[in-house]
């Protein structure tokens, strides 16, 4: 019979050159969130989102499985049993760090190397990208068990995935692969397990080269504009860049003088140069 994780241990973080590795840390219950957990996940992105030391993030699982999705047992029948109010603060906790998730200053990855499943949809779509193992499953279970897809899912799959393939998976209650939730759209792509920590950190090196101020405006841009009408969003996106431009105009100028003037990048080929920052011409 295992022994339930005190809070502080149902999340587990490493920082290593730039790249914070925050893992749901329940292996014995897929990783499951409960309460606990999701409290101290809130405390672990409070903590890691304006490090110095802290470039990106990106969220996996411990063992087997990305995550579960809700902890039947402890997030809804024991707080259930609780009340109406303790449902409510249950719920916070959890949409809470997953909205938190959303808006983070840095830029976050999605690494999905096991099971992930109806309350997981949350956090995945959170993170601004995501990549799986080819043998990663997906699902949205609720079904099976009497109930509608709550919490996020529904809106995740019919933001992410066409109509029909939202509603399949939805009614269905069957679950697709890493591969499939690629083709599909769920993640940006799938690979064998084996390649996906070495593809996740060469994509988080390319992020860590860029303009940190640039891809916190474009984050958010791209979550903003999709609920706009196009007028709104072509308004919205040039006052976003005058916004951003204004904090951070040096690294605009630098950019644009090693584009120019010294010639040395081409911005279709990679990110300019940051470490020449105010360094003015040659």
């Amino acid at each position: 019979m295992s022994t339930e994780r005190v809070e502080a241990d149902t999340v587990a973080f490493t920082v290593r050159e730039g790249i914070a590795w925050v893992k749901f840390n329940r292996p014995e219950k897929r990783n499951c969130m409960s309460p606990r957990l999701n409290r101290q996940m809130m405390r672990v992105l409070e903590e890691l989102e304006y490090r110095d030391d802290v470039g990106v993030l990106v969220l996996t699982g411990e063992g087997t499985s990305w995550s579960a999705g809700m902890d039947l047992k402890e997030y809804f029948r024991e707080t259930e049993a609780k009340g109406l109010g303790a449902v409510r603060q249950a719920q916070r906790e959890a949409y809470g760090w997953w909205r938190r998730l959303r808006w983070y200053q840095k830029p976050t990855i999605a690494m999905v190397n096991g099971w992930c499943f109806g309350g997981a949809y949350g956090p995945l779509f959170a993170c601004d990208l995501a990549f799986a193992a080819e043998e990663a499953q997906f699902g949205l279970s609720e079904i099976n068990w009497g109930i509608l897809p709550g919490g996020g899912a529904s809106k995740v799959v019919r933001e992410l995935l066409s109509f029909r393939r939202a509603m399949y998976l939805a009614l269905m209650g069957e679950n697709i692969d890493g591969r499939t939730a690629a083709e599909w759209g769920l993640v940006n792509e799938a690979v064998p397990r084996e390649k996906l920590e070495p593809r996740v950190t060469a994509v988080a090196k390319a992020l860590l080269q860029k303009n940190p101020i640039a891809l916190k405006a474009t984050k958010d841009a791209l979550r903003r504009v999709g609920e706009m009408t196009y007028d709104n969003a072509e308004d919205y996106l040039v006052r976003a860049q005058e916004a951003a431009n204004f904090f951070d105009n040096e690294g605009r100028k630098e950019g644009i003088h090693q584009f120019i003037d010294a010639k040395s990048f081409k911005p279709g080929l990679g990110a300019y140069d940051k470490s020449r920052r105010h360094s003015g011409k040659p």
